[in-house]
């Protein structure tokens, strides 16, 4: 069997994503929404949960005033949130990573964000770190 590493591999944009999805839906049991930016954003590569497991929502405490740390994030079943905490906290021990946002993972433009996630999400420390490129 032959392995490709990220040095010897294709890195456009949908031979990425393809990729990344199959190695974390592979190493998980689970399918991950993989998918890249439109416009301005077209490298950027976003990792989250399918939208039908978007079900979290900030809800406010009861008897808060509703300032923002009165809110907490919970799965309410309800389609139409974002990320699970349950999910947040399974894509960041599959990438390497101590948290996720609760709108998934952002991968900047770039051939060495690529790499690096690539190797994240196969189960690998990064090759390679990405480093902005812009200021």
């Amino acid at each position: 069997m032959t392995t490709t590493t990220t040095t010897d591999m294709d890195l456009t944009r949908a031979a990425v994503i393809a990729r990344i999805k199959t190695a974390l839906q592979r190493r998980s049991g689970k399918a991950w929404s993989v998918t890249g930016g439109k416009g301005t954003a077209y490298g950027w590569i976003t990792i989250d949960a399918p939208p039908a497991r978007r079900t979290a929502r900030f809800v406010q405490r009861p008897g808060t005033a509703g300032n923002p740390g009165d809110f907490d994030d919970r799965d309410t079943g309800e389609l139409g949130g974002h990320i699970t905490p349950d999910d947040r906290a399974a894509l960041a021990a599959l990438l390497g990573l101590e948290t996720v946002h609760f709108q998934g993972v952002n991968v900047a433009a770039g051939h060495d964000y690529y790499r690096e996630y690539i190797d994240r999400a196969e189960g690998r420390a990064p090759s390679v770190t990405g480093r902005p490129y812009w200021d």
